[in-house]
């Protein structure tokens, strides 16, 4: 089903104009002000300015569009709680609001990982109907709801790079033992192939990377990956990430905290995580094109993964998913769900969107 506000967070100009007087922005939305200060903590450290700027801009809009009356501060990864506690800490009522991915937290509950994505997934664009029109998010919602909390998408990266190995990996073999820095069902999937996974936050990655503490880890995509230094200690930069084919990152909003808000407020702020959703997959469509050719000009060697790390995950993976569904009669009802939406997907999206893409880029 849609949200509140029927809008999906694909690449949608002026979303939040609908809740303006006018397209400036000027002048409040609402007649009668409420005075509400939140804080937020974020997975991300400030230098990402793409993760951590869609905190940036759901704070902004929130802002502009209740005349400064809805204030909500934003803190990085570190300031207020570490980066892979951000959903505890809205569960514990620390921060009202947290921006994170989902997938960090499947030690609490596997099937969250669908929140964010599971390997040989969705694509952002299917992760998005699958979320907003196919009844995804009130299945989140139902298990949130075991946390006291509520989740909003808040963005996607779009399909993610394999990430940065100090060795090649032409094969299965290759994998055994690698010490790699990945989280959620992906990280899962490495481990069944071999993989030593590691769970690190974002800003910890370059010195665990440097000292030799992993020998491979994935991000995000060209943008970031730039910005966090990968190429400066390792050269091989594979592609693509199976794990990762559309991850949508999320807002959650404590349950007190959201019944605290008045309505008005409530759908200001929905509005505002649509359109920083939007302009989070927008700025990564625009930044990692130019950031590849820059990394790729300074001796960046770009390689796909082979056919048998493919075909291996993917089998992995499958095995994965229905090894937890039948496992739990909870994460069942979610895969089912998703199962369908995204067999469904893949006919739609492997028939003109395939023939265009694969004519256009050869």
């Amino acid at each position: 089903m849609r949200s509140a506000l029927g809008f999906g967070v694909g690449g949608v100009a002026g979303l939040a104009a609908c809740n303006q007087p006018d397209a400036t922005g000027d002048g409040p939305a609402v007649a009668t002000q409420k005075n509400i200060r939140w804080r937020l903590a974020s997975s991300f450290p400030r230098s990402l300015d793409t993760l951590f700027g869609g905190a940036e801009v759901l704070a902004a809009r929130v802002s502009a569009m209740t005349d400064g009356a809805f204030d909500i501060k934003v803190y990085p990864a570190g300031e207020l709680v570490p980066g892979l506690q951000v959903m505890d800490a809205v569960q514990q009522g620390t921060v009202q609001i947290g921006q994170s991915a989902s997938y960090y937290y499947t030690g609490k509950n596997p099937a969250l990982a669908f929140d964010t994505c599971v390997p040989f997934g969705l694509t952002a664009r299917q992760q998005a109907a699958w979320l907003l029109e196919g009844g995804g998010l009130d299945l989140m919602n139902e298990m949130f709801s075991d946390f006291g909390m509520r989740t909003f998408p808040g963005g996607n990266t779009g399909v993610q790079m394999g990430g940065w190995f100090n060795r090649e990996v032409s094969g299965l073999s290759d994998l055994s033992g690698l010490k790699m820095r990945i989280p959620g069902a992906g990280g899962d999937v490495m481990a069944m192939l071999g993989v030593s996974v590691q769970v690190i936050a974002g800003g910890e990655i370059y010195p665990a990377l440097e000292r030799g503490a992993i020998d491979a880890t994935e991000w995000v995509g060209p943008y970031d990956d730039e910005k966090l230094g990968f190429h400066k200690v390792v050269k091989n930069y594979y592609y693509p990430g199976w794990w990762e084919p559309g991850p949508s990152l999320s807002f959650y909003v404590g349950d007190k905290a959201w019944a605290e808000l008045p309505a008005s407020y409530q759908a200001i702020f929905q509005t505002a995580c649509a359109e920083a959703a939007a302009v989070m997959q927008q700025r990564y469509d625009a930044k990692n094109p130019p950031a590849l050719q820059r990394l790729l000009a300074s001796g960046v060697q770009m390689r796909p993964f082979s056919d048998e790390i493919m075909q291996g995950a993917r089998d992995a993976s499958q095995q994965y998913l229905e090894d937890n569904a039948a496992a739990d009669p909870g994460y069942k009802k979610v895969y089912d769900a998703f199962a369908k939406i995204r067999k469904d997907q893949q006919t739609w999206f492997g028939t003109a969107e395939r023939a265009y893409h694969q004519f256009v880029s050869s």
